[in-house]
């Protein structure tokens, strides 16, 4: 991936995403809401993008997991099964001096305001981070509902359709990417901690004396998809185990990678137990038991969880992706000059191919091109300015190849690929585009 020599302030990344619409505040005319982000064109291709990598790799490639698309609103019981009505909040302190609030867990000294140092404090307290709606014309208890705070807890409540549907046995997967709401008290560090995001979570139905094999597996599973897939180095993550489990629980990690602002958790795999599955039969009164037929016995399975924030690792490789350089743009016929580039990796890159016609005058042929190699590439057309402009602009938003068609192109029917990174010009044909571009960007 990136040799990236100049690690990124969250300063810069945020200002750069705003400018190139990658991802900005949610409302910004109105002043913006804090902790919601809206994204832009090229934010919304990366996500697309990062989703599908993940979806090809966890589901479609496998035959033990199925997909799932649930509702952002479950009935309330679900959130009383799981545990998160009566207790699902951070323990809160308000200065009385500067009416500040802060988590009590993220103060360096909890008996002293980090705002103004003030040592008069409320006593701490506990703020539930579900978010409350009404379901029907009437704003009564009677119509509570709740935003979901997780994914996966309607997993658990549709476990018997989706394994009747899909005809599946234990040991197996259901997977689902989707939204989350968390009334977050302190959002912060840009898009890392939000009140809205997206999660990508795997719950993994198994035999409970088969189920630390499969944390295992599903553990190096995941981290191989961050070095093999995204690119990510063993310098910019590690594993954390957690010290204290929860009393279902045999087993817990965190993946962190490194942000600018510190070490954060992208990934946490779980070792659940049968907690989860025990809670809904316990409160729905339904028969979630799964009938062994090889060993003739009725168990519930226990469940083995993968959780990804789609937010988080957008957010890791904007981080991971970010460079500036002395661009050699005597490749280019022009002296070095600075640049600053994103250097997604092809298979995620929100433009993976660009085609510039070196004059207006080709466009109609050029976009030609351009629209050929649509069919199988996230392309842009780019004709606007130099082209020594529209190299930097497309090195921005971290498009890895530049096709420029040239008045040599109409009779050659040849095009010069550009690369992002070596900076390197090759001539090919026209012809042979897809299958240089398949080989370059899919592998």
């Amino acid at each position: 991936m990136s040799n990236n020599t100049s690690p990124v302030s969250m300063e810069k990344l945020v200002s750069l995403c705003k400018r190139r619409g990658f991802i900005f505040q949610s409302s910004e005319i109105y002043g913006g809401i804090q902790g919601f982000w809206d994204y832009g064109p090229y934010g919304t291709a990366l996500r697309k993008a990062i989703e599908q990598l993940w979806w090809s790799y966890t589901v479609e490639a496998r035959s033990n997991v199925e997909g799932l698309d649930s509702t952002v609103i479950c009935h309330p019981k679900v959130w009383k099964a799981s545990g998160h009505l009566d207790k699902f909040g951070d323990m809160m302190t308000d200065c009385r001096e500067c009416k500040s609030r802060h988590r009590v867990d993220q103060m360096e000294d909890p008996e002293t305001c980090p705002n103004c140092e003030s040592k008069d404090l409320t006593e701490p307290r506990e703020f539930n981070l579900m978010m409350k709606t009404f379901v029907g014309p009437v704003f009564d208890e009677d119509h509570v509902a709740y935003l979901r705070a997780e994914t996966c807890q309607p997993i658990f409540v549709d476990f018997h359709q989706v394994r009747i549907a899909a005809r599946q046995k234990l040991p197996f997967g259901i997977a689902q990417i989707g939204k989350a709401f968390r009334n977050e008290i302190n959002p912060r560090n840009f898009t890392f901690r939000s009140r809205e995001f997206t999660q990508m979570e795997m719950e993994f139905f198994c035999f409970e004396e088969d189920s630390m094999t499969w944390y295992d597996y599903w553990k190096n599973e995941r981290l191989n998809y961050y070095y093999d897939i995204l690119g990510f180095t063993k310098e910019q993550l590690r594993t954390h185990d957690h010290d204290t489990l929860a009393h279902y629980a045999k087993a817990a990690v965190d993946i962190e990678f490194k942000f600018p602002f510190g070490w954060g958790e992208l990934e946490g795999i779980h070792h659940r137990g049968t907690w989860d599955m025990s809670q809904h039969q316990e409160h729905s009164g339904e028969n979630l038991e799964y009938f062994d037929q090889e060993n003739k016995r009725k168990v519930i399975p226990t469940v083995v969880e993968t959780s990804v924030g789609l937010d988080r690792t957008v957010l890791a490789l904007l981080c991971n992706a970010y460079d500036e350089d002395m661009a050699d743009t005597q490749k280019e016929g022009k002296a070095q000059e600075a640049r600053v580039v994103f250097r997604f990796p092809a298979i995620v890159a929100p433009v993976q191919i660009a085609v510039l016609p070196l004059s207006k005058k080709l466009s109609t042929s050029a976009e030609k091109v351009c629209n050929d190699l649509r069919k199988y590439f996230r392309c842009e057309f780019d004709v606007t300015g130099s082209i020594g402009k529209r190299y930097r602009r497309q090195d921005e938003i971290g498009t890895p190849y530049c096709v420029t068609f040239d008045f040599d192109s109409l009779d050659d029917n040849a095009v010069t690929i550009r690369d992002r990174d070596t900076m390197e010009q090759v001539r090919i044909s026209i012809d042979e585009l897809r299958s240089y571009f398949d080989k370059k960007i899919i592998g």
